[in-house]
């Protein structure tokens, strides 16, 4: 770059940033208070939920949605099915094949009179503005961004004059049609959710309820919905094309013609689930389950506010373990006193087990570093770490549609590089919590989070069972040799077995990057 074109690029640096100093987010907004509909008992889906639920008086039925596309399939249904109210709670929705799809199927339902609400965080909406007008222009749409971003076209300002805000996220994820059925978990909405994207793969876990459970889902949707930082569409975005309509039915034709779609379609339309669906005989394991969550104040609050947490809530619902702990998490930064505790359990005898993403594996980088500071304390505990392969056989279901891999086998469809992204915990095979919690000091602190624990010794003894049986050919197991130094195991499914002294599978380039990173101060950030 030369002298004059470095001063262009600082001059017109420092102006857009004095500009979008100037910008902040409108103090009056209209915010309508609405609540979840409790009038749909009369609807396909509460008619059907009654009649599944007769029998289990006070139970909620769960579903384990670990397979990708049936994940895809089961969100498609209920958008069909709805026909009174869709509640959606997102933090990732992409303008991809699947995102498209979604879209065009909720924009469906409220052509037919279906009330929808969309709540949506704003930190990936970027170049989406005029879409998400559009959609939240529709009368039945009605589409609201938390924690939004005053800058719709330079959002580095906001990072620059309002870091401590916008870097916090509602990281919830919610799907629910009619207050009758609810899908929550792990999965935002995109391709490598989904299994669409043969690139690049996430390994993740959701469960469908129905029941009583399905009403604590809501109730967390109506708090997040009207809550502070929820701003309208229409206070933030600008006012929607006149042709927008129109230009979304044709892009939306446009990607249900292209073949990759077709071939997405057609093959969600042959999961378990779907045949199960047509031919009236879907099954859920019975049990009681209660959602947890953040307030949605507790990203405008200090972090002491631990009062605005989730995380006492979910020990407590786990539960102090008697044998066994069991937990899967992508993004793992245990820390200075989770690390002390997981130790402690492990030397009163408790079988402690970790799973989490190798190095190669990976998507975040400074996440891998944060967690690498831990590992050998971790180790020195007795705490048993197994870190996913990058690109790991990921088997199918079994005859009786049991995940006969890791949480969210097959999610990867195929995929070249997958990576785990499910995030579940299981206590002594009998309890088990799924949703969008990592353990890692974001979740903890920063975003705000939702899940469920379930008291199903058949679901975590499912877990756990899976893990036995999965991780030795599909995770590097990490351990201390005899003279204190770490190696990572690689059994493959012929009986043979590989030692590393260094992070298989990555470049020495990324473990010198991931190294530096290990020195850096941003541990609370992660």
């Amino acid at each position: 770059m030369s002298p004059y074109s470095l001063l262009r690029f600082v001059l017109a640096s420092a102006l857009a940033l004095l500009v979008c100093a100037c910008s902040s987010l409108p103090t009056q907004v209209s915010r309508t208070e609405s609540k979840a509909l409790s009038n749909t008992g009369d609807t396909r889906l509460g008619q059907g939920v009654a009649e599944l639920t007769k029998p289990h008086p006070g139970q909620s039925g769960i579903r384990a949605l670990a397979e990708a596309k049936e994940a895809f399939a089961a969100r498609i249904l209920l958008a069909r099915g709805a026909q009174r109210s869709l509640d959606l709670q997102y933090y990732i929705w992409h303008r991809d094949t699947t995102g498209e799809l979604l879209w065009e199927e909720i924009w469906h339902a409220a052509e037919r009179g279906v009330r929808v609400r969309v709540l949506i965080d704003d930190a990936n909406t970027g170049g989406q503005d005029a879409m998400l007008a559009t959609l939240d222009a529709h009368p039945n749409i009605e589409l609201r961004l938390f924690n939004p971003f005053a800058n719709r076209g330079f959002r580095a300002g906001d990072f620059m004059t309002d870091f401590s805000r916008v870097n916090r996220r509602m990281h919830n994820k919610s799907f629910t049609a009619d207050n009758q059925v609810s899908i929550v978990g792990g999965r935002n909405i995109g391709d490598e959710y989904f299994g669409a994207n043969m690139e690049v793969g996430f390994q993740d876990l959701d469960v469908m309820t129905v029941g009583p459970v399905v009403r604590e889902v809501s109730d967390e949707f109506d708090l997040f919905w009207n809550s502070a930082s929820a701003y309208p569409g229409a206070s933030l975005l600008p006012a929607a094309p006149a042709d927008g309509p129109v230009q979304l039915r044709a892009s939306w034709e446009a990607n249900r013609d292209r073949e990759e779609a077709r071939e997405y379609l057609a093959a969600t339309s042959r999961t378990p689930l779907v045949n199960e669906v047509v031919q009236g005989k879907l099954e859920f394991e019975w049990t009681k389950a209660h959602v947890l969550h953040d307030d949605p104040a507790k990203t405008l609050q200090p972090v002491e506010r631990k009062d605005l947490h989730m995380l006492p809530q979910l020990e407590a619902a786990l539960g102090r373990p008697d044998k066994e702990l069991d937990l899967v998490s992508p993004y793992f930064v245990p820390g200075k006193d989770f690390t002390a505790d997981l130790s402690a359990l492990a030397r009163r005898g408790i079988k402690v087990r970790v799973l989490t993403n190798s190095l190669s594996a990976t998507d975040v980088a400074p996440v891998h570093a944060g967690y690498a500071k831990y590992r050998r304390d971790l180790l020195e505990a007795g705490i048993t770490l197994y870190e996913l392969k990058p690109g790991s056989a990921v088997p199918r279901p079994d005859k009786d549609n049991r995940p006969r891999g890791l949480p969210g086998s097959g999610s990867t469809g195929g995929s070249s590089a997958s990576s785990l992204h499910a995030k579940t915990f299981a206590a002594d095979r009998k309890r088990i919590f799924v949703g969008s919690f990592n353990l890692d000091p974001r979740s903890a602190e920063l975003n705000t989070e939702m899940g469920v624990v379930i008291d199903s010794p058949k679901l975590a003894g499912q877990l756990s069972s899976q893990l036995d049986s999965t991780l030795p050919n599909a995770a590097y197991l990490v351990r201390l040799t005899p003279q204190g130094e770490m190696e990572w195991i690689e059994h493959e499914a012929d009986g043979r077995q590989t030692t590393y002294t260094n992070e298989p599978g990555a470049s020495g380039l990324r473990r010198l990057w991931v190294n530096f990173l290990k020195i850096l101060p941003i541990e609370s950030l992660l």
